[in-house]
C-alpha cells in the first residue's frame, strides 16, 4: 500500500526527520549544501558581479502533466527568471507545503524531477523547509522557491532601453505548457500528445549576451506572450505591431484552443524567451538560437513603432486588431 503524508510529518519531530532523511535528502544528494543547518554560508560574489535574487510559488494542478511535474517546473521557472536578466543561477531555496494524504510515491517523483532539473541547470540547494497542512487545504503539494545568481555589472536589460523600430522575437512555439496542463486536467473530454515546453532557457539567453543591440528578455509564463507584450508597451511608451502569420503555434495547440475558445497568445509558456533587439541584429539572434537547437521554431514576430501606443495584431487576412490586456485568468493554477 502506498504510504501517505500525515500531519505528524510536519510537526518537527521524528516523522518529519524521517521524511527529510529517507525521502528528500537521498534524492537531492550532492545538490544539498547542508540538510541539517538552519542557515548556510554562500560563496562571496566577485567584485565585478551583481547579486541577482528571484522568488516564486508553484501551485500547478495537476501536479504531474505531460512533459514535467511541479518539481521540474519549479526549477525551470526559477532558473529562467534569473536567466532572462542575464544572470547565471547558482543556488535555489526550496519550501514544500504538503497536504495530509499526499501519496509518498507522488512526492518521490516530484523530488526526483526537481533534482534532475537542478543538476541539468547546475544549481545547488542552499536551504529548504517542509510544512504539512490538513487534508482539503493544500491541493496535494505547493512549492515555493528562491533563486540566487550573479551577473556582470555591465548587464542592464530594461524596457527603457527599447527604441522605435526594435524587433521582437520569440524562441519557439507558444502555448504548449498551458495546453498540456489543460488536457492533463481531463475536464474537457479531450486528449492529445501535447507536451509542456518546461525547460531551462539559460542557453538561449547566454548566447545573446554578447549582442550589443540586445535590449530586453522575458519568459512568457502566466498570461503568455500577449501579457509580456502589454508590459513592454506600457514600460517603453511605444506601440507594438505583431504579425499573426509568423507567430509560432503548433497545430495541435491551435486545434485545442479553437475547440475550447482559448487564445494561445494568452497561454503560459515555461521554456520560451521573448527578446527585443535592434532590428539589424534580429537575424543574428535567430542564427544563434538555431545553432543551439536547429529544431527551434524561433521567429521574428513584430516590431515597436511610435503610434498607436497599443499592442496591435496584423491578422492573417490583412487587417489589424488591438490585442487587449488580460483581465480574467483564462486558466488558473497553470504554474
Amino acid at each position: 500500500m502506498d504510504r501517505l503524508i500525515t500531519l505528524a510529518h510536519g510537526n518537527g519531530g521524528r516523522l518529519m526527520r524521517e521524511l527529510i532523511d529517507e525521502l528528500i535528502v537521498p534524492r537531492l544528494g550532492d545538490l544539498l549544501l547542508d540538510s541539517h543547518a538552519d542557515a548556510v554560508a554562500l560563496d562571496t560574489i566577485a567584485a565585478d558581479k551583481k547579486l541577482v535574487v528571484t522568488t516564486d510559488g508553484y501551485t500547478v494542478q495537476p501536479l504531474e502533466f505531460p512533459g514535467g511535474n511541479i518539481g521540474s517546473l519549479a526549477v525551470h521557472g526559477t532558473v529562467n527568471d534569473l536567466a532572462v536578466t542575464g544572470a547565471t543561477p547558482h543556488y535555489l531555496c526550496l519550501n514544500m507545503i504538503l497536504e495530509e494524504g499526499l501519496k509518498r510515491t507522488v512526492m518521490e517523483r516530484v523530488i526526483d524531477a526537481f533534482a534532475d532539473a537542478a543538476r541539468q541547470c547546475n544549481v545547488k540547494i542552499a536551504a529548504g523547509d517542509t510544512k504539512v497542512v490538513p487534508k482539503g487545504e493544500g491541493s496535494g503539494l505547493y512549492l515555493a522557491t528562491t533563486g540566487i545568481g550573479s551577473k556582470n555589472s555591465s548587464i542592464d536589460f530594461c524596457a527603457s532601453n527599447i527604441r522605435n523600430g526594435d524587433a521582437i522575437l520569440v524562441s519557439g512555439s507558444i502555448g504548449d505548457h498551458g495546453t498540456a496542463v489543460m488536457l492533463a486536467r481531463q475536464s474537457f473530454g479531450l486528449s492529445g500528445e501535447i507536451l509542456s515546453d518546461s525547460a531551462s532557457v539559460l542557453p538561449l539567453c547566454n548566447t545573446l549576451l554578447s549582442i550589443n543591440g540586445l535590449r530586453f528578455m522575458r519568459d512568457p509564463t502566466r498570461g503568455g506572450l500577449a501579457t509580456v507584450l502589454h508590459e513592454l508597451q506600457s514600460l517603453s511608451g511605444l506601440g507594438i505591431l505583431i504579425d499573426e502569420t509568423v507567430i509560432p503555434i503548433r497545430d495541435p495547440v491551435k486545434g485545442v484552443c479553437e475547440i475550447l475558445g482559448y487564445d494561445p497568445l494568452y497561454l503560459a509558456c515555461e521554456g520560451r524567451v521573448v527578446a527585443v533587439v535592434a532590428a539589424d541584429q534580429a537575424e543574428l539572434v535567430l542564427a544563434r538560437w538555431k545553432a543551439i537547437n536547429s529544431g527551434l521554431n524561433a521567429r521574428i514576430i513584430g516590431h515597436f513603432r511610435a503610434q498607436p501606443k497599443q499592442v496591435v495584431l496584423k491578422t492573417s487576412i490583412g487587417g489589424e486588431r488591438v490585442l487587449f490586456e488580460l483581465e480574467d485568468d483564462p486558466l488558473p493554477r497553470i504554474c
